[in-house]
């Protein structure tokens, strides 16, 4: 696929990103794209591999390898090569629903495992080729509303409308099924929406999505809490399948004294307020948790962690500093961790580069937790007393484990603390309200390879079923979820 010789006649580019200084200013997506003519020669290095590691989407000791939703990644990239846009874009969006929405967060688990990258950063642009092709689409109306033609008759109400509830409700209503989505928020989108900043995902793109749903006639309706303000019952008697996607919302908590003090927060509501209010009135409203003068302390790494770093740094903090828990990852691939695994090295994302831009170093402080928080006598949390870490083996269980180091102890000025230590799983009242099963780490249970729970006719999708995971991989738990419900209905599939 591709050019024959691409790979050895292209150097890798990639979209330019406005400088740190400059993109802080505003919460805009900051990366301006390849031209169409640079674009299809970054598609003209996909190089005829033997074997698409790019989109096989395999597990390897435990990690995904590859795209989760098995993107026909070559086929498309000689597309894009040759100028065949139109069917590049069908091409893609045979095994992806939204393109749009992977392409932007997609952290490109193909670009990884791609063959060019094997000994050294040299991978195809996979994501980039992407958002390519679907800003193609819509640029040139392929990607707008096809209704189906046929309705079956059935319903099936869909609750939650993040990236697995989309998926469901996507794939069942062009089967031509009747979808409903019922999201408990003010706005559409679950954890597109409030869970990853604008800078990121800009809200547009989510709602130029769903106005194509909604013309091909899935309905949506918001504020709608399932188990609270609308009763599991209503949704049991009036449809013929139902379909939990409700995440994993709860929030991993930190247990230390001082924990009551004001000023702690957990990093999804900082995040929500910070959309809500942009949404509502590019900030003028001041209704969202403001880092603005602070010195802010951000616990736990990974995607969330690093959005509040960049979300802090917007509002004007006065310092920021994130503690993660584990080790640095190596620079480089350790032996133990071959291609096409995914790297576990260490990665400088856009919040830590501009802390990096605006404070003159990494805020990332390695194997270090709270031990206190402080207060003053008002009860607002006034300073962090934090606490070393070292690797351990527990006599008892032989498992390694981190345990506190006596003596290291710091003490750090800070008015506003975010909680980014992950989620536990499923909000329990939503799992009461259907009767389901939960397993033991609070994830809705079902069969082994299924998505059907212990309730008839009730379903469940995406971080529910899994757990915390990748948008891409709730895609694709959504897309297999609306096969099994529509085989149920109908006694056949044709997804």
């Amino acid at each position: 696929m591709g050019k024959p010789t691409g790979f050895l006649e292209y150097e890798r580019a990639t979209a330019k990103a406005v400088s740190p200084k400059e993109r802080i200013k505003n919460f805009n997506e900051f990366h301006t794209p390849l031209s169409e003519a640079e674009q299809r020669k970054q598609s003209a290095r996909c190089m005829d591999c033997g074997v698409p590691f790019c989109q096989s989407g395999m597990t390897i000791k435990g990690m995904t390898s590859g795209c989760p939703l098995n993107n026909l990644i070559p086929e498309w990239n000689d597309l894009v090569y040759t100028g065949n846009w139109e069917q590049a874009y069908h091409r893609l969006h045979k095994t992806s629903n939204f393109p749009e929405f992977t392409s932007r967060v997609c952290p490109a688990l193909c670009e990884k495992a791609c063959t060019c990258g094997m000994t050294e950063d040299a991978a195809v642009c996979t994501k980039e080729n992407e958002m390519a092709i679907i800003e193609h689409a819509y640029a040139n109306g392929w990607a707008g509303p096809k209704p189906p033609k046929v309705r079956t008759g059935k319903r099936i109400a869909v609750v939650g409308s993040g990236p697995a509830g989309l998926a469901v409700a996507d794939q069942l209503n062009s089967r031509g099924h009747s979808v409903t989505v019922y999201e408990r928020a003010d706005r559409v989108g679950g954890l597109l929406r409030y869970g990853i900043p604008n800078m990121k995902l800009e809200k547009h793109v989510i709602d130029r999505k769903l106005d194509v749903m909604k013309a091909e006639g899935v309905e949506f309706v918001t504020e709608a809490n399932i188990g609270e303000n609308v009763k599991a019952k209503k949704l049991m008697d009036e449809y013929d399948a139902v379909v939990l996607a409700c995440g994993a919302s709860n929030p991993r908590d930190i247990s230390a004294p001082g924990r009551d003090a004001k000023g702690i927060y957990f990093a999804v509501d900082f995040l929500k307020s910070t959309t809500k209010s942009l949404l509502d009135s590019n900030l003028s409203d001041g209704n969202y948790i403001s880092a603005k003068g602070k010195n802010v302390i951000v616990i736990g790494g990974g995607d969330t962690g690093n959005d509040c770093v960049g979300t802090s740094i917007r509002h004007g903090c006065k310092s920021i500093t994130q503690l993660e828990m584990m080790p640095k990852a190596p620079d480089t691939r350790a032996a133990t961790n071959p291609w096409p695994q995914w790297p576990l090295v260490c990665k400088t994302d856009y919040g830590q580069e501009e802390a990096i831009a605006v404070f003159g170093h990494d805020p990332r402080i390695y194997t270090t937790t709270v031990k206190e928080f402080k207060k003053d006598a008002k009860g607002n949390l006034k300073s962090v007393v934090t606490v070393s870490l070292e690797s351990k083996t527990d006599e008892k269980t032989g498992r390694r484990m981190m345990v506190p180091v006596e003596g290291t102890e710091q003490e750090l000025p800070c008015e506003l603390v975010l909680i980014a230590a992950g989620f536990l799983g499923t909000q329990k009242y939503i799992a009461d309200a259907f009767k389901v099963e939960l397993t033991e780490r609070t994830n809705v249970k079902t069969s082994t390879e299924g998505f059907a729970t212990n309730v008839d006719k009730v379903f469940t999708a995406g971080d529910m079923h899994t757990g915390q995971s990748l948008v891409v991989k709730a895609i694709r738990q959504g897309s297999d979820c609306a096969r099994e419900v529509d085989e149920y209905l109908m006694g056949y599939t044709c997804l």
